[in-house]
């Protein structure tokens, strides 16, 4: 599998709300540093497979919505849109956040990762 195809089928998948999923895509020395717009943190293996656990307890659903995928050797840059359906309204598909990120792919798992995200 690609570079680019392994990115695709991350965001394809559940992984982002399920942690045993996350951990198929994810290098055990992963490093995401991650700029939002409440600011800047650096995530590792534990803290993103905590992260999707946490998604997992509010939302039912999760779909990416990839707009823009860019593929250099072993470097993907991608722009998406994440919706999600909350336990409280399972109907109603909401818009997370926008996000743009670049990941380097290493072992084809996820290895290093530069992302920005906005609320919606």
């Amino acid at each position: 599998m690609s570079p680019k195809e392994i990115v695709q089928k991350f965001y394809k998948s559940d992984a982002l709300i399920d942690s045993e999923v996350m951990k198929d895509f994810i290098h055990p020395e992963i490093v995401l540093d991650w700029n939002s717009s409440k600011g800047f943190i650096q995530m590792n293996y534990d803290s993103i497979i905590n992260l999707a656990a946490e998604l997992n307890k509010a939302y039912v659903r999760s779909k990416v919505r990839i707009s823009h995928i860019v593929a250099e050797n072993d470097l993907i840059s991608v722009r998406y849109s994440h919706f999600v359906k909350t336990i409280e309204n399972p109907r109603e598909e909401m818009l997370l956040a926008h996000f743009i990120a670049i990941w380097q792919i290493k072992d084809n798992k996820l290895y290093r990762g530069y992302q920005m995200s906005q609320i919606s």
